[in-house]
C-alpha cells in the first residue's frame, strides 16, 4: 500500500480561540490528504467523500509545529475506498482516523471501481480489518437511517 506524505506548518490563521490548531482546519487537511491517496488509484473527478471516521485528537497542536499527514488506501469495497490518515509532529501523535470515499460516474451515481487492496504488512492487515468494520457499519447505517 502506497503511503502519501503531506506536511503543513501551523500558522496564526490556523489557530482557534485557545491558540491551538483549529479542528476544522485539521479536518480539511485530513480530508485533502485522504483524497490524495484515493486519487492515486482513481480519477480525481470520480471520487467523493462520504464519511470521516474517528477524528479524535490525542493532543493540541501549537503554532509553529510542522504536522505530517500520512495517508494510504487500506480497504476497497465494491464502490468505496477507505483511507487511513495518521497525523503527527515532532511533539508526538496528533490523531489517527479513517475516511470513506465513493467512486462515482459523471452523473454522481456510485459505480464499481474494480480495485482490490492487498495488505503487505501485519500493520496494514490490522488497518484493513478496522476499515472493513467501518465499511460494514457505514453500510448498516445507510440501510437503516435513524
Amino acid at each position: 500500500m502506497e503511503t502519501h506524505i503531506n506536511q503543513r506548518l501551523v500558522k496564526g490563521e490556523d489557530l482557534n480561540h485557545h491558540g491551538t490548531l483549529f479542528a476544522g482546519r485539521t479536518a480539511a487537511w485530513f480530508v485533502e490528504c485522504g483524497f490524495i491517496a484515493a486519487a492515486s488509484l482513481l480519477r480525481p473527478d470520480g471520487i467523493v467523500c462520504l464519511k470521516i471516521h474517528e477524528l479524535t485528537f490525542n493532543r493540541p497542536v501549537q503554532k509553529g509545529e510542522v504536522v505530517t499527514f500520512e495517508s494510504r488506501v487500506v480497504q476497497a469495497g465494491r464502490t468505496r475506498l477507505v483511507v487511513h490518515v495518521h497525523v503527527y509532529s515532532r511533539a508526538g501523535d496528533v490523531l489517527r482516523g479513517f475516511i470513506t470515499f465513493v467512486h462515482v460516474d459523471a452523473e454522481g451515481r456510485s459505480t464499481p471501481h474494480g480495485l482490490t487492496i492487498t495488505p503487505e504488512t501485519p500493520e496494514e492487515a490490522q488497518l484493513q480489518r478496522q476499515a472493513s468494520a467501518l465499511l460494514d457499519q457505514t453500510y448498516a447505517e445507510a440501510s437503516h437511517p435513524g
